[in-house]
């Protein structure tokens, strides 16, 4: 079987891509995604004032956590030792929307973009799980990848950044 998807072997068999041969290079990766929710949950929000405290706060932490834990959610992703992560929420009052951005770096044989996926990911899921009581129909949305750095395939910059 001959496919572009790396992670099968030849045999159409999933398998952990190896990364043994290649060079450890400083990779950085950033992506974005959206919450959008009611009015009055963004007030809640933008006013640190729901029930359960510092959303954006503690949606930092989370997300921070969940690029820290991505090889133990996504199954052939291989362990990192990461280097930086750093998350930032931007509240757009007009959309009634949080908007959350990551970039992982670290100095290593493989890339960094799906733990920056997952810290947005985690990040924006820890927004809905403290609001959820107030606004179950928020929705998460334009989880995407902005920019990656580093190793054979250089720097990608996505066409549309947003």
């Amino acid at each position: 079987m001959n496919t572009p998807l790396t992670h099968f072997d030849r045999h159409g068999q999933a398998h952990m891509v190896d990364v043994g041969a290649k060079e450890a290079t400083h990779r950085v990766a950033r992506a974005t995604g959206t919450i959008r929710m009611q009015p009055a949950t963004f007030a809640l929000v933008a006013g640190g004032t729901t029930k359960k405290g510092d959303v954006i706060g503690i949606a930092r932490i989370a997300a921070i956590q969940g690029a820290k834990r991505t090889a133990d959610l996504i199954p052939l992703c291989h362990p990192l030792a990461l280097t930086k992560v750093a998350v930032d929420f931007a509240l757009d009052e007009a959309a009634h929307a949080v908007h959350c951005t990551a970039q992982v770096e670290t100095l290593g044989r493989t890339g960094v973009e799906m733990e920056a996926l997952t810290a947005v990911q985690v990040g924006l899921l820890t927004v809905y799980d403290m609001c959820k009581a107030v606004d179950r129909g928020m929705v998460i949305t334009e989880v995407r990848l902005l920019e990656k750095l580093g190793g054979k395939s250089g720097h990608w910059v996505a066409s549309d950044p947003g």
